[in-house]
């Protein structure tokens, strides 16, 4: 069951859902119109070929990427005869039943038959190109650029998982990660205040600047990705019913900074404690790290780091903004020199997915969790080794966060609940309860009071850390109503 699947599928199943809920239906194209490689070719070729046939791979030294090298062909020739689709092997390697076709049956299914047809008539009309549509150019990076994100829904029909949520500066409200959008939610009386409308589909990770900037890392599942700073204070577009509409898309007084602009989602983001170094990660493999400390106009990207063979799905800098910590899909937690821009360990004992990671202010002690249900502690330093592991959680558990001014961690998991530890000794100290799902994000308030965990979905609750009381509970998603219970009333 999908419930039962890693993280990165249950992401990557529930974009393919949601776009399908919330996109409008294309109009359909009038057959007398003559068909446009770059809208409605290159979709195809991205959906069913690039994959084996991208500048890296080349199966049969085939490279598909740009118009110049789908043209010269591979190892076959050319493989497009102009005017004649049957002779093509452009064409025909798509609808043919034997073992030659294009995608391999190992690989996919065949191309839709109404697909196929497009392509066909392409090569029928003349195989021609849009106009302006430079021969060298990246057709991945085209299409990202011609597409237009589509309009949030004023009422969502179906729960958004809630993979990011950050609590304001002041602490009064919660930021979450909604469909094709960030919302603003106080949380003294649940309510809906900002709607800003983003590119991105999901927010995967969040941090707030020391000036009251968010900066936000997301993406479209194996689309684009991004990292951008918003301005979450500028004047909205429009108010509707008390709540403020922004514009996150192409008000650039909303929309500051991108940046990352890359071929598939951000899965994480960490700011250091300074407020100087931002550092994210995803399904790249890389981490981008940018030095902010001369502002926003004079962002400086320091450097790239490749250290997983995997996804990265956590991410943490040391209090001293000299390591940079990470969380991989390649079973391994790993600890990278900033300054000497070398790798320094590799902490390999969870031997399984390891989502999520945290480091003890002095550097001490790394923290990681993961997909064997085990929070474990290990030396950051030196040969990294394991100095314990400690079960309590009953299912993977996706987020582990260091309280910012207490020996404690915050760790959310897909038993349904968040806990918090003693940092030195590991015990279990508090249990949050409420959410009904899998908890994918966590946050904790700046002045350390608050804790809020997010689940699939789509409903929020925050607790106070020192004895887990019931702080508010809601759905993110508009027009869903909440399971939650009110919160006991103060006496």
């Amino acid at each position: 069951m999908l419930r039962n699947v890693r993280l990165c599928v249950v992401c990557a199943v529930a974009a393919a859902l949601l776009f399908l809920l919330f996109a409008p239906a294309p109009s359909a194209r009038a057959a007398d119109k003559p068909v446009s490689f770059i809208n409605d070719v290159a979709p195809i070729l991205k959906e069913n070929c690039f994959a084996c046939h991208d500048a890296k791979k080349r199966s049969g030294k085939y490279d598909m990427t740009t118009i110049e090298k789908m043209l010269a062909g591979g190892s076959d020739g050319e493989p497009i005869v102009v005017g004649k689709p049957d002779e093509s092997e452009f064409h025909t390697l798509i609808v043919t039943k034997d073992e030659r076709r294009m995608p391999p049956r190992d690989k996919g299914e065949a191309v839709p038959k109404e697909k196929a047809e497009i392509i066909r008539r392409w090569i029928a009309e003349g195989a021609k190109f849009d106009a302006g549509l430079d021969r060298k150019a990246d057709l991945v990076k085209e299409l990202r650029v011609r597409w237009t994100p589509p309009t949030p829904p004023e009422k969502y029909k179906f729960a958004s998982i809630v993979n990011a949520l950050a609590f304001t500066p002041d602490g009064q409200s919660l930021v979450v990660g909604g469909h094709h959008e960030l919302l603003v939610w106080s949380i003294a009386d649940a309510k809906l205040t900002k709607r800003i409308a983003t590119r991105a589909e999901r927010a995967y990770g969040m941090a707030f600047l020391p000036d009251g900037k968010l900066a936000v890392a997301g993406g479209r599942p194996g689309q684009e990705g991004d990292v951008r700073i918003y301005d979450l204070a500028a004047k909205p577009k429009s108010t509707k019913d008390g709540v403020a509409y922004l514009d996150g898309v192409a008000d650039k007084a909303v929309m500051l900074k991108q940046l990352l602009d890359a071929d598939d989602s951000v899965l994480c983001l960490t700011l250091s404690k300074d407020g100087k170094t931002l550092a994210a990660g995803g399904c790249d493999r890389a981490v981008r790290v940018w030095d902010l400390s001369a502002g926003l106009d004079k962002v400086k990207l320091e450097q790239t780091v490749e250290n997983h063979a995997d996804w990265v799905l956590g991410i943490a800098i040391s209090a001293d903004g000299k390591y940079l910590l990470t969380a991989g899909r390649d079973k391994t937690a790993k600890v990278w020199d900033l300054k000497a821009k070398e790798s320094v360990l590799t902490f390999p004992d969870h031997q399984n997915i390891v989502y999520g990671i945290a480091v003890k202010p002095d550097l001490s002690v790394g923290y990681s969790v993961g997909a064997d249900r085990q929070l474990r502690t290990w030396k950051p330093t030196g040969e990294g080794k394991q100095i314990k592991a400690t079960a309590g959680h009953g299912d993977e558990v996706f987020k582990v966060v260091a309280h910012p001014s207490q020996p404690l961690l915050l760790t959310a998991s897909a038993d349904k609940s968040v806990r918090s530890w003693d940092m030195d000794k590991l015990s279990n100290l508090k249990t949050f309860q409420g959410l009904d799902d899998f908890v994918y994000a966590l946050a904790i308030s700046p002045d350390g009071k608050q804790v809020a965990g997010g689940s699939y979905d789509g409903e929020i609750r925050v607790w106070t850390v020192a004895d887990g009381a019931l702080v508010k509970g809601f759905n993110a998603s508009p027009g869903i109503a909440s399971k939650a219970a009110a919160a006991p009333a103060k006496k």
